[in-house]
């Protein structure tokens, strides 16, 4: 995932504070079911196709921005299938980052999968119970896509204790 211009700007100034990036997962499916991954440029491992919302920019738009920009597929968002902040990394330079993660479920339009601005290997439409090997953050994505349930999010933590009445 290339970095983008305003959070190299925000980092000028905040060196390598950690910084709550708002992170979109799209999970494509084309009219036969199946689901569109990619295979990463910087792991080499295939995953599902994500990036960064623009300032002012709908999660929705992210996501189908990212699909686009990466591979060429067209798609519309579906339903919101998970919200989730994930646990705070640490790059190589020593950028702290946290991503808060909103899952779309797409369903691609039109376009011909291929890797489109270099962030992927290879791009390709894989049956979904023959998926090639994916890390436990793309796997769940697609599953929960796959379910006929409500989104999912972390349960909350206990809520605070309410203040006492005065009287």
């Amino acid at each position: 995932m290339t970095t983008p211009d305003f959070i190299r700007a925000i980092r000028a100034g905040a060196g390598q504070l950690l910084l709550l990036l708002p992170g979109v997962t799209a999970v494509v499916f084309d009219d036969r079911g199946r689901v569109l991954l990619g295979r990463r440029a910087d792991t080499g491992r295939w995953s599902v196709i994500g990036g960064i919302a623009e300032p002012g920019e709908q999660p929705a738009d992210t996501a189908v921005r990212e699909v686009f920009e990466e591979t060429a597929v067209r798609c519309v968002p579906e339903r919101v299938v998970l919200v989730q902040m994930l646990a705070p990394i640490t790059y190589p330079n020593g950028d702290h980052c946290q991503f808060q993660d909103i899952t779309f479920r797409c369903r691609a339009t039109g376009g011909e999968a291929r890797s489109a601005d270099g962030e992927l290997l290879e791009v390709a439409w894989f049956e979904t119970d023959a998926l090639p090997p994916l890390e436990p953050f793309a796997l769940e994505r697609v599953r929960r896509c796959l379910l006929d349930e409500p989104t999912w999010f972390e349960a909350p933590t206990a809520a605070p204790e309410p203040e006492p009445a005065d009287g």
